[in-house]
């Protein structure tokens, strides 16, 4: 008989309970889920470390730049070890750039510099990585919330090297040997709504002096060694160390400016002297929320799964805002390019997460889900629609309009930092218009959705997921108007909440796509993706005996 696991959530803030603090973190493998190759999913995880809901996080990676597959637990070589974002394989990662220790020869080329390793000498923790190369280098990482200390440990066999990858667009690089320090920028990306003033500053911090350093890019591999600016696409860094050197750097990044990059450099790590400082207050700040759901009663494997998958329930929406010099928030914004006052999120789809991961997060984050809920509408009036799938900017990736059911929750739990009012004339511009990007982005084939009550199959190959999204949204409008007292959009909604009934067929039990003409279309194959019947994760909300 399997062992029951009993959950108790204990809510610090708001009961001031307190229990007694476990060692949680000894369960997390950030391993988990690696295993993964694309012809067995089309999901992939990452061993990131990072702090919770970190504007950057790092990972080892063994997939060649720009890859979805950042790391795959299969591939025997790290070619580097990259500041990441990346929420899912398909959405690619943005604001990247990388280190490689090398030793002996100087080598660039990202694929002749990967090193082979073994898992044994690897370990994968929230709030630290570290790994062991078949060369006898060792790479440690701790992260703070937008940075990270690190520490190359080299063999005193050869040269001791240190690589800097711009990743895939257009970088910056400056190196100064008498500060023991580099900067520069880098603007990768792929879904940033005005990525002309994209650019993630950072800068690094060394405890070692140069023995030698250069630039170089990754597009022909040209090494200009000695030089100490360049800029391209592509442009990175070498430099050298004494042989048998253990290497301790300081790294942070801005979206905002590279003086915001030192500020926060120095806030976040200022004050560390060495790696096991930041390690330390990383794994005390994982421990506190790891502690927040006790669970007993499971095996031991059933402990690490579960407390692995809290751990990257805590993960996204990252934060995407900054602190001034004296701690004030603001933010660059991935919508319309600009820098504002405030607190601004980013990185979720939220087709994925509206059902399971928000009703969490607010109950675990209130303070910080209601500043989400104003980020929503402040992304709203930047890009004219409020935010479906951000990566960071607006996507409108997947089905439905569901910042209106991450709304709608939180004010039921009794967070209610925002302006209702604004929030249900958002949804309302949402529901009954259609914006520029993606399928979630406003709405496909909205009118026919309230003239109809459905979605027309096929003018919509996704009608009957668009239908069931589109019915619940509403539905949540119509909660969130009525526990405000409007009246005038509780009508608006009730009539349409209901419209999920109208593809559902009860002759086979299925929803199933039907035609402008009300007729249910034929050959029906409930096992056709993308079919008449392309009802998806939905079938998670509606029950098959519908009321």
């Amino acid at each position: 008989m399997r062992k029951l696991i009993y959950l108790v959530i204990f809510l610090f803030i708001s009961t001031g309970i307190y229990a007694q603090t476990k060692d949680l973190v000894q369960y997390v493998n950030t391993l988990q889920g690696t295993d993964s190759h694309f012809g067995l999913s089309y999901g992939n995880t990452y061993p990131t470390t990072g702090m919770p809901y970190a504007m950057h996080t790092w990972s080892a990676q063994t997939g060649k730049n720009g890859e979805g597959w950042k790391y795959q637990y299969a591939v025997d070589a790290i070619r580097g070890f990259c500041q990441s974002h990346q929420c899912s394989p398909w959405m690619s990662d943005y604001a990247v750039y990388s280190f490689m220790p090398m030793v002996g020869e100087l080598v660039v080329n990202q694929d002749k510099r990967a090193t082979k390793f073994s898992h044994d000498n690897e370990i994968a923790k929230p709030h630290y990585y570290k790994v062991t190369l078949n060369n006898g280098i060792t790479t440690e990482m701790a992260p703070t919330t937008r940075g990270v200390h690190l520490r190359f440990s080299y063999p005193t066999t050869g040269d001791a090297y240190l690589v800097l990858d711009g990743y895939t667009d257009m970088s910056e690089i400056k190196i100064d040997p008498a500060k023991r320090q580099i900067s520069g920028w880098v603007n990768n990306q792929r879904f940033v709504n005005n990525s002309k003033t994209f650019r993630s500053y950072f800068v690094v911090q060394f405890d070692k002096a140069f023995e030698d350093y250069g630039v170089w890019e990754n597009q022909k591999d040209e090494i200009f060694s000695k030089k100490q600016e360049g800029a391209g696409k592509g442009y990175g860094a070498f430099i050298k160390f004494k042989k048998g050197s253990k290497v301790q750097a300081k790294a942070a990044s801005s979206y905002i400016s590279a003086e915001q990059a030192v500020i926060t450099l120095n806030n976040e790590l200022g004050k560390d002297s060495n790696l096991e400082t930041t390690k330390a207050r990383g794994q005390k700040t994982w421990n506190e929320l790891l502690n927040r759901i006790q669970v007993e009663g499971g095996t031991e494997e059933q402990m690490k799964t579960f407390y692995s998958c809290l751990f990257r329930a805590n993960l996204f929406s990252r934060k995407f805002y900054e602190r001034k010099a004296n701690g004030e928030p603001y933010y660059y914004s991935p919508y319309d390019g600009k820098v504002h006052a405030g607190y601004m999120y980013t990185d979720n789809g939220f087709w994925d997460t509206f059902r399971s991961q928000f009703p969490l997060t607010n109950i675990l984050h209130p303070t910080m889900q209601g500043r989400y809920m104003n980020a929503l509408l402040a992304a709203q009036e930047q890009c004219g629609w409020l935010p479906s799938w951000s990566a960071p900017g607006e996507t409108g990736g997947m089905l439905g309009n569901h910042s209106i059911s991450l709304l709608a929750d939180a004010w039921a739990k009794g967070i209610r930092t925002f302006d209702p009012e604004k929030a249900l004339k958002a949804y309302a511009h949402e529901a009954m218009n259609k914006g520029p990007w993606g399928g979630a982005n406003g709405r496909g084939f909205w009118k026919e959705y309230f003239e109809l009550g459905y979605v027309p199959y096929p003018e919509s190959m996704g009608s009957s997921a668009q239908t069931m999204e589109y019915a619940y949204d509403d539905f949540c409008g119509y909660q969130l108007a009525k526990m405000v007292g409007n009246k005038h959009y509780q009508e608006v909604f009730a009539r349409q909440m209901y419209n999920y009934k109208n593809v559902f067929d009860p002759s086979i039990g299925f929803m199933r796509g039907k035609g402008v003409d009300g007729k249910w279309q034929e050959p029906f194959d409930p096992l056709e993706w993308g079919g008449p019947f392309s009802v998806r994760a939905m079938l998670g909300i509606i029950p098959v005996g519908i009321p």
